[in-house]
């Protein structure tokens, strides 16, 4: 793989509770002038997900209901600082306010994570693949931060098509060493690709990644492949 294309969707309008948005998506390809082919990737934003499977719900602005809904959408909060809360998740995201979303959404509205991004991604996938007749792969993305490094970045926290985790043990690098303990999160690589297109606040929330190699294509999740167990981590 010596050269990507990625280029964002552009002309989708709100998206609402029940909406199709692999057809909304689909139409609004082919109206920019595009088409999909074998071996694309389609990166679609969690919020627009979430927004489709009716995880939007009130808000009032106040300090004690945005703590309610963090813990809510929380397994464990594992720390406080004033009204932050780094949460694990109930799908083991470890991640700021358990991923709820405060910023582009209607007054008195938050927007929750989905409940199984991996489901998701595998249902807008086949959706996708019956509607184009192209093989293609799905990852949904969402924005963390990262410990102990400033800004943010996105991650892909759902997947279908595309192995998570590229193992690259027990092969070889450029100079013949063995490689011990090199896995390479090929999932969350694409996510952060796809953002450059999509920016914070365009309101484009689909992008397309052309030309990875195929052996970046295959079966796996989030959370069963990329999550980390909490007896593998050193800090919990």
């Amino acid at each position: 793989m010596s050269e990507l294309r990625v280029f964002a969707v552009t002309g989708v309008g709100a998206i609402v509770d029940g909406d199709d948005i692999a057809t909304i998506f689909y139409d609004a390809l082919i109206a920019q002038g595009e088409s999909l082919r074998d071996g694309d990737v389609v990166a679609v934003t969690s919020k627009i997900v979430a927004k489709a499977e009716g995880r939007v719900v009130a808000f009032d602005g106040s300090e004690g209901g945005k703590i309610a809904l963090i813990e809510q959408e929380s397994r464990r909060i594992l720390r406080r600082r004033g009204g932050l809360r780094l949460t694990e998740t109930h799908h083991g995201f470890i991640c700021a306010n358990a991923g709820i979303d405060l910023s582009n959404t209607d007054d008195n509205t938050a927007v929750l994570l989905p409940i199984d991004p991996d489901r998701s991604a595998r249902r807008f996938r086949g959706d996708l693949m019956r509607r184009s007749g192209r093989d293609v792969a799905v990852i949904i993305t969402d924005t963390f931060g990262r410990v102990w490094r400033q800004g943010v970045t996105d991650v892909a926290i759902g997947v279908a098509g595309l192995v998570p985790v590229l193992d690259l043990r027990g092969t070889t690098d450029a100079n013949g060493r063995v490689l011990e303990a090199t896995e390479v999160a090929v999932v969350d690589e694409i996510a952060a690709t796809a953002d450059l297109v999509l920016g914070k606040a365009s309101n484009n929330p689909f992008a397309v990644i052309r030309g990875l190699r195929p052996e970046f294509f295959g079966e796996g999740s989030i959370r069963e492949n990329l999550v980390r167990r909490a007896h593998d981590d050193l800090f919990r």
